[in-house]
């Protein structure tokens, strides 16, 4: 069994701590060598609600592409991401990196646009694998964060899981 590594976006802008770790929990129960970057909190981008709080996690996983992405879907509608009457964004799990797949595959865009659009997404990533080549941009994730043009705001927030403070204390 092969595992591929995996890079996935989390957000939620309601009940934002309590969304984020029922998500994480979630994703611990099928990746392995899990790990979580600082938690970040953002406005809104594309939508109008209140701030969100947003992370990357990243793992190691043998579902293929679309196991994963059905999974990551069952994970958000466990979390009220698709009731009628949700009133913003309980849960988002969205696809960044899969190994090195670049393509449209069944209307999942790989790697994920967002990375260089969003600096919730670009920051965190950034932090966790600064070495990485972006597979388009054929830059490293530290260089394309360093070179960023992003007028987001974000900033740092204390965040527990599992026991483990995740946004280290140098951030806040």
């Amino acid at each position: 069994m092969s595992l591929t590594q995996v890079y996935l976006g989390l957000g939620s802008n309601i009940e934002r701590e309590l969304n984020l770790r029922a998500g994480l929990d979630a994703l611990a129960s099928f990746l392995t060598d899990m790990r979580c970057s600082a938690v970040f909190e953002s406005q809104p981008v594309g939508i109008k609600s209140g701030p969100f709080f947003n992370l990357v996690v990243s793992g190691f996983t043998d579902l293929t592409l679309m196991e994963l992405d059905r999974r990551l879907k069952f994970i958000e509608a466990e979390n009220g991401r698709y009731a009628p009457d949700r009133k913003g964004l309980p849960l988002d799990i969205d696809v960044l990196l899969y190994g090195d797949l670049v393509g449209n595959f069944d209307g999942l865009v790989l790697p994920r646009a967002e990375i260089l659009k969003n600096a919730f997404v670009l920051w965190p990533l950034s932090m966790m694998a600064p070495d990485r080549v972006h597979p388009e941009a054929g830059k490293t994730l530290a260089d394309l964060w360093r070179d960023a043009q992003i007028d987001q705001v974000l900033a740092p927030v204390p965040f527990e899981w599992r026991g483990e403070q995740l946004t280290p204390p140098a951030l806040l």
